[in-house]
């Protein structure tokens, strides 16, 4: 016998751990996945957006250096700073895409370790490169120094004029500075005053302030800086890991429909019939708790469906010999002719209804542990108590042979334990009422606590069971003998309810031979305290 299905609670804690490993691997190795995909897209888009954000940014200084004729002499003082110098295509080691792009006259970027180099194709075919270890701080203070020598060029009529005409052509914002409250902080002040120019930023953007010769103060401002976290970036990378996350959620669910279709069809295939249809799902799955539970659910209604056609069976054949004696009673009152004789057939039928009532009440509870059991409420209560009044109310019913009971002195003291007391009471009783008809002498009622279990063992003087009939003897409406004599032959159901009534204690009923008086030895044994359940 098994521990009933829901003798503990399931929970949490109750989860394989094969499962969980299982699935916490898998969760680990997707989102390694995906952060490792997201971080190649990161870096590989923004590869690709920083070249073009670097080409596009310094075009209007680029564009700007290569419509001059002379621009080594017009811009020498660039070459100090930012290496700025003309030299003939054939002469430089470039790539073939390289030239092919300067051929069309695109801007072209190319990274290295010391940078950026910036080239373009100038007036007479010539490259103009200019270097910059940081682009965007290089671009704004080169910018601004051409602004600044054009604007001394300038006489102040024209100011105005140069201004605009510089703004459009570098693609700055020029902001002539008329009062103190658009001056930047003192240290800028002091930078520009002392260097004739400083680069520094204001919300994120690129300024330059520039100071002409005549003391005027101009402000240069620049397009923001490269942002390598631009939303069109974040919102690719949340779209790709919402993809993956998405593929691989329909990856699960497709196994899990899958087991769970296997379970549709299993049941599909118990409503037809074949009670002998299982689940079979391997250990580590989403539902393989699921398909132990329908297995044992499959394998509880096979089991009561047998029983009750079992029952239907032997019932019908049970009922058939009380019924016969009662007919057969009342046919034979008509044929007595005496008052003794009348009350024999009386007392005869009378003895077979006791009989049906008895065959009714144990079908009754048998049923009622079958099919699931009564609602036990375990409490403590004295099992050396029980034991004793089963004994005297079995030995008033038996004078004929002795029956008695050994309780050793530590049981005594520990005699309390989570019982249902009815039960415990029913399934002692009908051991030792089953005992008691085939001994011959004696009967005797062994009962034993300890700490953690209780035992219970009935033992007779009588013939004894064959060993390889110790099973059977548990099995409903089956019998040793094929008596039905009524000191005798009893119904076949009275072990049976025995062992459901201890498979509903947690414990177990089994039959051995007995040592001490030669004849069967039954024995109930259950854990002492109800299992506690299980925090959630």
């Amino acid at each position: 016998m098994g521990v009933p299905a829901d003798a503990s609670l399931p929970g949490f804690v109750d989860m394989p751990l094969k499962f969980f490993l299982k699935l916490y691997a898998r969760l680990a190795g997707l989102t390694a996945l995906v952060i490792l995909l997201c971080l190649v897209l990161f870096v590989g888009i923004n590869s690709v957006r920083s070249q073009f954000w670097h080409e596009h940014f310094t075009q209007s200084l680029m564009r700007w250096l290569a419509s001059s004729p002379a621009p080594e002499r017009q811009y020498h003082w660039l070459s100090s700073r930012n290496g700025f110098q003309v030299s003939d295509a054939r002469e430089m080691s470039l790539s073939a895409v390289v030239r092919e792009r300067l051929g069309y006259g695109q801007v072209v970027a190319i990274e290295s370790s010391l940078g950026y180099r910036f080239l373009v194709t100038g007036l007479h075919g010539e490259v103009i490169q200019f270097r910059a270890t940081q682009p965007y701080r290089d671009t704004a203070i080169a910018s601004a120094q051409i602004l600044q020598v054009h604007l001394d060029a300038a006489g102040p009529e024209d100011r105005d004029e140069a201004v605009a005409k510089l703004a459009e052509g570098l693609n700055l914002g020029v902001l002539r500075i008329q009062g103190s409250a658009a001056l930047p902080d003192d240290e800028v002040l002091e930078r520009v005053f002392s260097q004739g120019a400083a680069f520094y930023t204001d919300n994120g953007e690129g300024r330059v302030l520039v100071q002409l010769s005549d003391g005027e103060l101009v402000q240069v401002s620049l397009p923001a800086p490269f942002n390598p976290w631009a939303w069109p970036v974040i919102l690719l990378l949340l779209v790709v890991s919402g993809s993956v996350l998405a593929l691989a959620l329909l990856f699960v669910l497709r196994g899990l429909d899958s087991n769970l279709r296997k379970v549709e069809s299993v049941a599909v295939r118990i409503a037809r019939g074949e009670m002998g249809a299982r689940v079979e799902a391997g250990e580590g799955t989403t539902v393989s708790r699921l398909a132990a539970a329908f297995n044992s659910m499959a394998e509880h209604i096979q089991r009561l469906v047998n029983v009750q056609r079992e029952m239907i069976h032997a019932v019908s054949h049970e009922l058939r010999t009380p019924v016969a004696r009662i007919r057969f009673g009342v046919q034979m009152i008509e044929d007595c002719e005496s008052q003794e004789a009348l009350q024999r057939q009386l007392d005869g039928i009378d003895g077979d209804i006791q009989e049906l009532d008895e065959l009714i009440d144990e079908i009754l509870t048998y049923a009622r542990l079958e099919q699931g059991g009564p609602v036990f409420s375990l409490e403590e209560a004295s099992v050396t108590d029980i034991v004793r009044q089963v004994v005297s109310e079995q030995q008033l019913l038996r004078p004929a042979i002795s029956i008695e009971d050994e309780i050793d002195e530590v049981t005594e003291h520990i005699g309390m334990a989570d019982v249902e007391p009815r039960y415990i009471h029913r399934a002692i009783q009908n051991l030792v009422g089953n005992a008691g008809r085939y001994a011959t002498s004696k009967v005797l009622v062994r009962c034993h606590i300890d700490e953690d279990h209780c035992r219970v063992d009935v033992e007779d003087d009588g013939p004894g069971i064959p060993e390889d009939e110790w099973e059977k003897v548990f099995t409903a409406f089956s019998r040793l003998d094929d008596s039905r004599t009524r000191t005798s032959g009893g119904y076949g159901l009275g072990l049976s309810i025995v062992r459901r009534i201890l498979y509903w204690h947690n414990g177990q009923a089994f039959v051995s031979r007995s040592d001490s008086l030669g004849g069967a030895r039954f024995s109930l044994v259950w854990p002492r305290k109800k299992p506690l359940e299980p925090s959630l």
